[in-house]
Parts: C-alpha cells; sequence; structure tokens
C-alpha cells in the first residue's frame, strides 16, 4: 500500500494553515476562505481570500474556520483542508487522488467534540490514517527539545487564537494552560487602541499590519523599527485619513493583554511540581508561535519570570515541524500521539 499512501503532517492554525510534505513546508497559507452568498461555493482560499478580507461586497463573505484553534465552521474547514490538500505540487501530478497517512496539530485545552471535529474533517479528505498531536508537544519536538527525558522543560506557544503553555517531561504534559489570548485579540487590541486614541477606524488587515511592521510589547528597545502610516476612516468625519504611529503606541495598545499572558505563565509555573521546576531554571522557558516575534517580548517575559526565555529559530514554523517529525518517526512518539 506504501504506493498509493502519502505522509502530510497539517498544523491547522486559526491565523494561517501549514501543511509539511517530504519534510518541506509546501503550504504555509492564511487560514481564511472567501464564500459566495448565493451558490454557497467556495470562490477562493488562503492568500487570495485574504486580499479579499473587509473589501467584499454582500455577495461575497470572507469565513476564518478556525476560531481559538478548533473548527468553528466545519464546512469551509474542509473545503479548505481539501484544496490545500489538492495544492501540494508533488500530489497535485498524480492521476488519483491518494490515501492520506496525517498528523494533525490541536490546542492543549481541546474537547473531545472538537477533537473528533478534527478528525471528520480529515478522514473526509482520504485521510486514511489520522494522528492528531498537542499543540505544545509538537512545538517542544519542532524547537528541538529532547521530550522523553526525565526533565522538565517548558513551551509557551502563542497562535493566533490561543496561547498554549505547557510543561513537558517524559513524553507527556505534565501540567498545561490554554488561554484565548493570542494574535486575534492583539490585532483587536491594536483596533480598539486607534479607535480610541487617534478617532481612526482601521480593519483586520491594516491592523495586523501594524502589529508585523511596529509591533512591540515594551516601550524602550535597543533598536526600535520605524515609524508607520496608518490609513483609516475619520471617526468624527467620516473621511479618509493618515496617522503614523510608532511602536511605543502599539505596546500601551498590547499591555493588558500581555500581563495576561505573564499570568497565565505564573500559574502554569506555580502548579508545576518542584523536581520539573528546578530544571525549568535551568532550562528556561521556550517561546514559539506568530506571537513569539512580538518585539520585546522575551525581555519583557524574562523579567516577569527571572528565568532566560529562548525564541525558537523559526517560531512561525516550529509547531509543523514538530508535526512533521512526529509523523517521520511515529513509532518513537507513538505516546504523544493520539489515534
Amino acid at each position: 500500500m506504501g504506493l498509493f499512501t502519502e505522509d502530510i503532517a497539517i498544523d491547522l492554525g486559526t491565523a494561517n494553515t501549514l501543511i509539511i510534505h517530504n519534510d518541506k513546508v509546501v503550504v504555509n497559507s492564511p487560514s481564511i476562505v472567501a464564500i459566495d452568498r448565493t451558490t454557497n461555493k467556495v470562490i477562493a482560499i488562503g492568500e487570495e481570500a485574504n486580499m479579499m478580507q473587509g473589501k467584499t461586497h454582500e455577495n461575497i463573505k470572507t469565513v476564518r474556520p478556525l476560531k481559538d484553534g478548533v473548527i468553528a465552521d466545519f464546512n469551509a474547514s474542509e473545503q479548505m483542508i481539501n484544496r490545500l490538500i489538492k495544492s501540494i505540487p508533488t500530489l497535485h501530478r498524480k492521476f488519483f487522488s491518494p490515501s492520506l497517512r496525517m498528523v494533525i496539530c490541536i490546542p492543549s485545552g481541546i474537547t473531545e467534540v472538537e477533537m473528533r471535529a478534527v478528525k471528520e474533517s480529515a478522514e473526509r479528505v482520504n485521510g486514511k490514517e489520522v494522528y492528531l498531536i498537542h499543540e505544545p508537544m509538537a512545538a517542544a519536538i519542532g524547537i528541538g527539545i529532547d521530550i522523553m527525558q526525565p526533565k522538565g522543560n517548558m513551551v509557551v506557544d502563542i497562535g493566533g487564537g490561543t496561547t498554549e503553555i505547557a510543561v513537558i517531561a517524559l513524553s507527556g504534559i505534565v501540567c498545561d494552560k490554554s488561554i484565548k489570548i493570542a494574535g486575534d485579540v492583539f490585532t483587536g487590541d491594536i483596533i480598539n487602541y486607534m479607535r480610541s486614541k487617534h478617532n481612526l477606524y482601521i480593519g483586520d488587515r491594516t491592523a495586523e499590519k501594524i502589529k508585523i511592521l511596529v509591533g512591540s510589547v515594551i516601550e524602550d528597545l535597543d533598536n526600535p523599527p520605524e515609524e508607520m502610516s496608518v490609513q483609516g476612516r475619520d471617526l468624527l468625519t467620516g473621511k479618509p485619513k493618515q496617522v503614523i504611529i510608532s511602536h511605543a503606541e502599539v505596546a500601551k495598545a498590547l499591555d493588558k493583554s500581555v500581563i495576561r499572558i505573564e499570568d497565565a505563565i505564573m500559574d502554569a509555573l506555580s502548579q508545576t511540581p518542584p523536581e520539573l521546576s528546578a530544571d525549568i531554571y535551568n532550562t528556561g522557558i521556550y517561546l514559539a508561535g506568530g506571537g513569539a516575534l512580538l518585539r520585546g517580548l522575551d525581555k519583557r517575559l524574562s523579567q516577569k519570570t527571572d528565568l532566560p526565555i529562548y525564541v525558537a529559530e523559526d517560531p512561525l514554523q516550529a509547531v509543523v515541524r514538530g508535526t512533521g517529525i512526529a509523523l517521520k518517526n511515529t513509532d518513537r512518539f507513538k505516546t504523544v500521539l493520539i489515534k
């Protein structure tokens, strides 16, 4: 059967979906779908649908099928997964669609029902063997931590929908915390800040751009990014207008949400068994996920926890890389994969 099965690893994220096939990231696209309201057909997915976001007329709606890391719109997510798998160049050339062996990563705070939704979605797109893996576990493997050792490691994965905090030892999660404060909430904070401070109404895409280009969580950075000009609609006059925004303002906007992430990390640390706390004191905390790219986050968390903070090499792909490694060595990672 080896001829007709293909192995793929999927990181189904709230913001981005990544797929690994043959040890390479072959798909990295925004988790967004554009649907024609009259026919209910999917017109575009990924980057193409992302370009439409906030610019559609009444016959087109853009939906994000995943909310807080779990499937919120079953139909749209299935069509999105299906199209993304079909867009993999090597599978694209085959005459028939091969059956798939998949490993998909899921948030650690997921319920049984939500798990089943992910599994069923995978089975409908020709998944014959479907394994699930918890996100912090995948992130730890992707960062390069040896999870089999009797040694505690703390991983914080700040994604689009959830922040996953887990202490891992002996290839299991000892204590974990999953909070719904992550990239999407940061984007919302920036929108609210622009409204209240500058009377400027901006959309999600612009807020996302601000977060990437000048996003920061502390005001005194060693090499701050340049100020950015932001265009939107003036709430008082209704005219289009432009304001200049700096990283210090973004730091103010994100402050409350970052405090909640800090509290969650402190909470997880306070639940950690003493022997593992001793290990974490020596190894520090590892950051993964897109949120880890916020300027100054490592410094701020380090001040809060008094521990060294390491940002993964490629935080955006750490989770999918770990999922790919688990897929390649399913026998070795038997204990962490959920069948």
